[in-house]
């Protein structure tokens, strides 16, 4: 999707594909995201003084916090991390150091900008694998270890094994013996017909020394200086055995990386990171004091807050790929603040955040709706996994009104876990037919109010079951 083509309308469109209701956060975060786009078609005296308004969303889990971020994250295209914001600890203490969610976000989006220029020279690199492949079928000189697979070919096809003779590991192959076998095969090998063929193919190995357990800056320095040293030394490469096909799926990628220029990918993944990177920080409300139940004796929350501060402000951070400025990363931070409140947070991070959103509880009539209207519908997901099965189930419109009923009175009486209940909820009604098959032949299951209560009302029914179960 074109990123000019996306208007703040069109963003919240393609979000209600996945999410049920949330209508506000929705228009707030397909505003922001606009406001990004809109910034990059500025002069860059003037973009540069244009920071991303960031967003913070508060409200009981599981009503979409989450899914709306990283739903908004794949629409752009854009490098996505998210974060446990009580993962991190203040600066002097064993933990994550907040730098980390820069550094993973770089790491996410040089992948991803790899992936794309991958694609780009696709073409380029499906030559080489099949240079490649024939080189491993017709070596230019003739080893006793290359000669079965040449045999087998030839006999596959009712050939004599002209090719193949007495003088086999005696001979040298001259170009033109090469060339005319490697011409013979190529048009076999485009048609699929070798597929099957084994052959022997050198595989380089990624190797990559280990620095657990020394905490995380020593682990950066060395994953650095490995690489450093790595790209220093000869590859080390090892012979594998494989069909044709196993072959041409392993070396595509690698000889597509060759292709990919290496300073234009790592130039445009921290570009990408620098000013459409989006940084979810989830949990935020439990680093306020007044949430006692984070973080360890002795260490501060308010700590925490302070070294978060400046990379949300806008500061430098100096990864693998060089240094990283954060000021036009969009932070959307997330918590319930059932015991606290965003005025507890300190002042200035508070500050950082202009954008509010309140998300609201999930009703029953939003639980129907999730559990057929998403295009990743979670009724849509069972039937489909247990139709390769052979078991074909249908819901009644009963039937997911009472699956509906259940997770909603379930979270009145239990705990508010929001649209999470529902997959309790349908893996318990499942789980009979789930178990049973594949079975002997193929059948179809109604799943109406009479079979969901069968299955629920003695858990629903027992306090205790209830608690432990659903």
């Amino acid at each position: 999707m074109n990123l000019d083509n996306l208007t703040p309308k069109m963003i919240v469109k393609e979000l209600d594909k996945y999410i049920i209701g949330q209508n506000d956060a929705k228009k707030k975060v397909s505003i922001a995201l606009r406001n990004r786009i809109r910034r990059l078609k500025l002069d860059d005296e003037l973009k540069k003084d244009v920071i991303p308004k960031n967003i913070l969303m508060m409200g009981p889990t599981g009503v979409g916090k989450t899914e709306i971020a990283r739903r908004l994250a794949e629409i752009a295209s854009a490098p996505f991390v998210k974060f446990e914001a009580t993962r991190f600890t203040e600066v002097g203490y064993v933990g994550k150091n907040v730098e980390t969610m820069v550094k993973e976000l770089v790491d996410v989006s040089i992948n991803l900008v790899k992936k794309e220029m991958m694609e780009e020279v696709e073409d380029q690199a499906k030559v080489m694998v099949e240079e490649r492949i024939l080189d491993a079928l017709v070596p230019t000189k003739k080893k006793n270890q290359n000669k079965q697979p040449l045999m087998d070919m030839l006999s596959m096809f009712g050939q004599n094994n002209q090719y193949v003779n007495k003088d086999y590991e005696k001979t040298e192959v001259n170009n033109d013996q090469v060339n005319n076998r490697k011409a013979e095969l190529r048009e076999k090998l485009r048609n699929g017909d070798l597929e099957d063929i084994e052959i022997e193919i050198e595989i380089e190995e990624d190797q990559k020394p280990m620095f657990g357990g020394m905490g995380q800056e020593f682990e950066d320095m060395g994953l650095q200086l490995g690489e450093m040293f790595s790209n220093m030394m000869p590859k080390k490469t090892n012979k594998r055995k494989m069909k044709i096909s196993n072959a041409r799926n392993m070396l595509l990628p690698i000889e597509a990386e060759k292709i990919v220029d290496q300073d234009k990918l790592q130039q445009e993944g921290i570009e990408r990171a620098q000013n459409r990177g989006i940084i979810f920080l989830d949990e935020i409300d439990k680093i306020t004091d007044n949430n006692e139940k984070s973080s360890g004796a002795g260490v501060s929350r308010e700590g925490v807050q302070r070294d978060l501060l400046p990379i949300v402000e806008g500061t430098n951070v100096m990864t693998k790929y060089g240094p990283v400025k954060t000021d036009y990363i969009l932070f959307i931070a997330a918590g319930a603040f059932h015991t606290s409140k965003p005025s507890d947070l300190v002042p200035e991070l508070q500050g950082r955040f202009p954008v509010r959103v309140e998300l609201n509880d999930l009703t029953e009539e939003d639980f129907k709706s999730i559990l057929i209207k998403p295009q990743n519908a979670i009724i849509k997901q069972y039937v489909e996994l247990l139709k390769t099965d052979g078991v074909t189930i249908e819901f009644s419109e009963d039937g997911i009104d009472s699956l509906a009923h259940v997770a909603f009175e379930l979270n009145e009486k239990i705990e508010n876990i929001g649209a999470r209940r529902l997959y309790t909820v349908v893996e318990r009604v499942l789980e009979e037919v789930s178990f049973e098959a594949p079975a002997s032949t193929e059948y179809s299951l109604n799943i109406d109010s009479k079979y969901v209560k069968n299955r629920l009302d003695e858990v629903v029914g027992d306090e205790n079951l209830r608690e432990y179960i659903l």
